[in-house]
C-alpha cells in the first residue's frame, strides 16, 4: 500500500500549489503563534481554497484552548486536526472531527502508551523529543524505537528529507510521512525542487517493493 506525503507549515499560496501538483495527499497549516510557520485564520482562508478535492487540509495545534480550536474550525475548511502539545484524548475528541495526535518519542514504552490513551485517534503521529519545542525540529530519532505491531495508523515525522525518507520508508513502513523544514529553502518558504524530490523518494519505495 502506498504510504502517503503531507507537507505540513505551509504559508503561502504558490507552496500549496506546488504541494498539490507534486502530488502531495495532505496539506498542514499550522495554528501555534511562536513557530515561525504560523498562519493567522485570515491567511489559513486564503491557502484553503487554493486545495482542491481529495487533498486534505490538516488544522496543526499545540495546547490550544477549545474556544482557539472552534475559532479555526468556525472559519476554515479542515479536515483533521493534528494536536502536537500535551492535549488528552477527551480533549482532542470533542470538537466532532477525526483527529491524530503527535508524541516526541524519546522510549518505545510511549508510543505503545499513546496507542493505548488515544484509541479514538484517527492515527498517531512520531517525532524527534526536544525539550523545549513542540515538533518543528529538524532532528530524527531512533525509528528502531517504533514498533511494528499497531492498532491504528503510524505517521512518521521528524528529520526527514529527500535524502533520507526512502530509508525510513523502508524500514518503518509508516502508514503516512510528514514533513516541513526538509522541504524548505528557509522557514516557511517551501522550495518546489524539494518538494518534488521527496514525494518520488516516497513512491520510488512504493515501485520497488
Amino acid at each position: 500500500m502506498s504510504t502517503r506525503v503531507k507537507i505540513c507549515g505551509l504559508t503561502r499560496v504558490e507552496d500549496v500549489e506546488s504541494a498539490v501538483e507534486s502530488g502531495a495527499d495532505a496539506l498542514g497549516l499550522v495554528f501555534y503563534a511562536p513557530s515561525p510557520r504560523s498562519v493567522s485564520i485570515a491567511q489559513a482562508e486564503v491557502l484553503a481554497r487554493h486545495v482542491p478535492a481529495f487533498v486534505s487540509v490538516v488544522g496543526l495545534f499545540v495546547n490550544p484552548t477549545e474556544g482557539e480550536v472552534r475559532e479555526v474550525l468556525d472559519r476554515v475548511p479542515l479536515d483533521l486536526l493534528q494536536f502536537h502539545g500535551d492535549e488528552s484524548a477527551e480533549f482532542c475528541g470533542q470538537f466532532g472531527r477525526r483527529w491524530i495526535k503527535a508524541i516526541r518519542v524519546r522510549q518505545k514504552d510511549q508510543i505503545q502508551a499513546a496507542f493505548n490513551e488515544y484509541r479514538q485517534a484517527s492515527g498517531i503521529l512520531v517525532d524527534a523529543w526536544d525539550p523545549e519545542r513542540y515538533g518543528g525540529t529538524g532532528q530524527s530519532f531512533n525509528w528502531d524505537l517504533i514498533p511494528s505491531d499497531r492498532p491504528m495508523p503510524l505517521i512518521l515525522a521528524g528529520g526527514l528529507t529527500s535524502d533520507n525518507v526512502f530509508r525510513a520508508v523502508e524500514q518503518v513502513k509508516p502508514w503516512a510521512v510528514d514533513v516541513s523544514g526538509g522541504v524548505e529553502r528557509s522557514k516557511g518558504v517551501k522550495d518546489i525542487e524539494k518538494i518534488s524530490d521527496f514525494i518520488n523518494e516516497v513512491r520510488r519505495v512504493c515501485k520497488t517493493d
